[in-house]
């Protein structure tokens, strides 16, 4: 899955784009980084000998250091959670949200400045408070357990640009849903949520093309030999026309990654250069097989479409249940309709709660389409090995634990587990017994590469 759904997720620092909840809901998923990292230089040799005896690639042990940082990792994510709701609620139950509401009355006068000062208002106080958790997730954290790469400069910047991005986006598009709350309160929830769709395609096509771009330099790749097996290898999958990038990642990150993304004359293959450095040829070859088949079984646009439908279920809920609240807190919280502007922060709470429920739902779904990622990557390349070799590396590089149990899988996992994906990689053959392969429609020729 492309990366730019990290960026309609829920980094803290992109957090002013995510208040309106009306618009986005945090459906898209880093669904990259579970990926092979920062595999370390594999004798090609050793590596296509192995293939051809069928040895069985180990799942890793867990060590100390890896239990320590999955169990802090877990309470960070209560953390997260807790302060996603809790602030909201915060700015609710003090009457700081009537008061910034207040204070963009007197400043904007009219109506649509009036809405578009509050929501940069209450976006700014809402980083200021997420800044230190920010800093520590993002930086402190990842530079303690040697993750990291990035400058105390870089992070700044990087944080001031998604801020920007966020106060921006959301100011262009903020007044849409209060307007309509105003012009027809009874129905403003269809109306909100038929905007969803073409917002959300519309943000498919600009964030890898103009926004990814604004954090990492993105160029041509230097490795010719390599960006012409890519390229047949995209040909093969049926993926035509596309262009191959190399990004600047590693001022940031020591993790790898790659993914196709884009449609039409926009179709692109970016491969972080981390992962040209550290993953050995046949790990890399198959890391893009599993993205070529997130693009060709269209797992972005079915994402879409789940959001397309939950955003209506949740606004739909909000019509329906925020009455009662505000007629019971509404005095205390310093507004008595839904279309007052000061309302955001409990459209927020709803929004996200209703996420927090749905949430292990969809993490079912794409821990299905990373599966048959999985298994379309191993029917193009045959690369099985390679595979669950890259994943070994990944587990120690990335201090990841190989087989957490079903609580975090259900509640936090949008990925099966390394070693569940590591005994696929070790038995999945059908090519060997002359069984059919299920995805073998969707390449443009039975010749392995």
């Amino acid at each position: 899955m492309p990366t730019y759904c990290r960026y309609l997720m829920s980094p803290w620092h992109l957090r002013p784009l995510l208040a309106v909840a009306l618009v986005l809901l945090p459906l898209c998923f880093a669904s990259l980084t579970a990926h092979a990292q920062e595999a370390a230089p594999t004798d090609a040799t050793t590596v296509a000998s192995a293939e051809r005896v069928h040895e069985p690639v180990p799942v890793p042990q867990d060590d100390e250091r890896t239990m320590q940082r999955y169990r802090a990792g877990n309470v960070l994510w209560f953390g997260t959670q807790l302060m996603g709701l809790g602030l909201p609620l915060l700015f609710l139950f003090t009457g700081w949200s009537a008061r910034i509401r207040d204070v963009a009355t007197r400043w904007g006068k009219k109506w649509f400045f009036i809405v578009v000062f509050y929501f940069v208002l209450l976006s700014l106080a809402m980083a200021i408070f997420e800044l230190p958790w920010a800093f520590y997730t993002e930086y402190i954290r990842e530079h303690a357990y040697g993750l990291s790469n990035q400058t105390l400069t870089k992070w700044i910047t990087d944080t001031a640009i998604s801020l920007t991005i966020g106060l921006f986006i959301g100011a262009l598009i903020i007044w849409i849903p209060y307007l309509l709350l105003k012009k027809s309160p009874k129905r403003w929830w269809l109306y909100t949520g038929m905007l969803i769709l073409p917002f959300l395609i519309l943000q498919v096509f600009i964030t890898p093309i103009w926004i990814a771009p604004l954090f990492n330099d993105f160029g041509p790749m230097n490795d010719k030999a390599l960006e012409a097996k890519i390229l047949a290898l995209a040909e093969r999958s049926g993926i035509e026309g596309a262009r191959v990038f190399e990004v600047a990642k590693s001022e940031d990150t020591k993790a790898v990654n790659a993914y196709v993304t884009g449609f039409g004359d926009t179709k692109r293959i970016v491969l972080w250069d981390t992962a040209i450095e550290k993953l050995a040829e046949d790990e890399l070859l198959f890391v893009m097989g599993h993205e070529m088949g997130h693009f060709v079984m269209n797992h972005v646009v079915r994402f879409i479409a789940i959001a397309f439908f939950v955003t209506f279920a949740s606004l739909y809920l909000i019509h329906r249940l925020s009455g009662a609240l505000i007629r019971r807190y509404g005095t205390r919280w310093g507004f008595t309709e839904l279309s007052d502007v000061a309302s955001l922060p409990l459209i927020m709470v709803m929004m996200g709660a209703f996420t927090l429920i749905v949430m292990p739902l969809i993490y079912g779904v794409t821990r299905y389409h990373e599966h048959e990622a999985d298994r379309f990557g191993l029917e193009l390349t045959h690369l099985n090995h390679a595979a669950a070799t890259g994943f070994v590396t990944l587990q120690k590089e990335n201090l990841a634990n190989p087989d957490p149990g079903w609580v975090y899988m259900f509640f936090r996992s949008s990925h099966p587990s390394i070693a569940q994906r590591i005994r696929f990689f070790n038995s999945y053959r059908p090519w060997e017994s002359g069984e059919a392969l299920k995805y073998e429609h969707l390449f443009s020729s039975p010749e392995t590469p």
